[in-house]
């Protein structure tokens, strides 16, 4: 396997052009629309943050279950066939989400979308990626994957903004609830289509070279292969780092809301905010993987750390106010650089831990089966925060949640990197 998929890694530059635009398309309509437009979002569809909160609820509980069954299942089929139907899927929820249904429509929504996004695509994601990346490039893989990811949702968010921009015809302070919705409801159109497209490409391009596509899948599902992965200490690691990493990946969701709450942007404004952070990711990503492959992974997943516990807790002691723009942005990109370096890189640091190219599914299920809990509390914890101390004290307290998680990320990258830092 090793030379197969080391060549694989050296002439598809395709298959990973398509990895990186199905990796983001897949979630554009749960979560990038709401990160950029979040103000927008929440007027058109009547919700308080703690309303929306709940529907990212809904997603993360059906997700677990997705990460556990969906896991084994990305080492039983080939990548592209689960990739592309998980498309197709994701993008039929976007007709409904353009009525602007009612709350409990929307969080049973947003449960289909935590099934479409993750027990069909997920793990199949990571581990093509890995497989693409060889016993070399793991930094290079993951930090290009990540980095094209936002440099895709840049792009959408922009697009985004820009086809609201069209359809609102008169100053954007004196629209009205139903020509919001009527923008915002274009914007959720162009991108169901466009995510469809995507599938289609994936479906008819996106093909392992040789015997790569063979050697990669389990002719069958046991559970030997969990209680194989269980064993390795670093998935236990790896589920502590990716839910203190996550945790800061769902707080990038309030920076637009920051925006508009305590440096008074307006719609327009707060949205291209959120824009702008999303093209950071790829610069963030791509540097950091060049540079983990190049120095120490290990190393620079803990760096990541450091730097955004550094910019939450600037954020949570309350010096950044409308009168002080300029540190806003640099507590912003320090966040961010800290948030999008490490996401870029947990998984990239598999290959130092050992765990098997061949169990790659199941272990990526079994981690973010822990990792990826956020998805449940994060968002309601962030709209009470927010709700319950309106202003810039709900914002602090929130970055305060932030700076908890990154002290925690802190540890479980140090030992990280102490345990494998040699191996990487």
């Amino acid at each position: 396997m090793h030379d197969s998929y080391m060549k694989q890694s050296k002439n598809s530059w395709y298959y990973l052009l398509l990895l990186i635009l199905s990796g983001e398309a897949v979630f554009i309509l749960p979560f990038v629309l709401p990160r950029v437009f979040r103000p927008t979002v929440l007027q058109s569809f009547q919700l308080s943050n703690t309303e929306l909160g709940l529907c990212f609820s809904w997603y993360g509980i059906v997700a677990m279950g997705s990460y556990i069954l969906g896991g084994p299942l990305a080492d039983k089929f080939a990548p592209r066939k689960l990739i592309a139907v998980a498309l197709w899927l994701t993008a039929l929820g976007g007709i409904i989400f353009a009525k602007f249904p009612s709350f409990t429509t929307l969080r049973l929504l947003y449960a289909y979308w935590g099934f479409t996004t993750i027990f069909l695509f997920w793990a199949p994601m990571i581990k093509a990626t890995r497989v693409w990346g060889g016993a070399y490039s793991q930094g290079k893989a993951f930090g290009f994957l990540d980095g094209g990811r936002g440099l895709v949702g840049a792009l959408f968010g922009s697009l985004g903004v820009l086809i609201f921009s069209i359809v609102i015809t008169k100053e954007i302070a004196a629209i009205s609830l139903e020509e919001s919705r009527e923008a915002f409801s274009a914007v959720i159109h162009y991108s169901s289509i466009i995510v469809a497209l995507i599938g289609v490409l994936v479906w008819f391009f996106m093909k392992l070279k040789g015997d790569v596509g063979v050697e990669i899948v389990l002719d069958s599902i046991s559970l030997d292969q969990i209680k194989t992965v269980l064993k390795i200490p670093a998935v236990w690691l790896l589920m502590i780092i990716i839910m203190s990493a996550y945790v800061g990946y769902k707080m990038t969701d309030i920076f637009s809301l920051y925006a508009k709450e305590v440096m008074l942007f307006d719609q327009v404004g707060s949205a291209k905010i959120g824009t702008l952070l999303l093209f950071m990711r790829p610069v963030v990503g791509v540097l950091f993987g060049f540079l983990g492959d190049r120095f120490n992974i290990t190393k620079f997943l803990l760096i990541g750390f450091i730097l955004s516990l550094i910019g939450s807790v600037l954020f949570a002691i309350g010096v950044i106010s409308s009168n002080a723009l300029s540190i806003f942005f640099l507590s912003t990109l320090i966040v961010a650089t800290g948030v999008y370096s490490v996401r870029a890189l947990y998984f990239a640091v598999m290959q130092a831990g050992n765990i098997p190219v061949v169990l790659t599914g199941t272990a990526v299920g079994l981690i973010s089966l822990i990792g990826y809990t956020p998805d449940i509390f994060a968002g309601p914890s962030m709209g009470y925060l927010l709700d319950s101390s309106p202003g810039v004290t709900g914002h602090q307290h929130a970055f305060w949640m932030l700076a908890g998680f990154s002290f925690l990320g802190v540890i479980a990258s140090w030992i990280y990197f102490r345990k494998y830092s040699k191996s990487s």
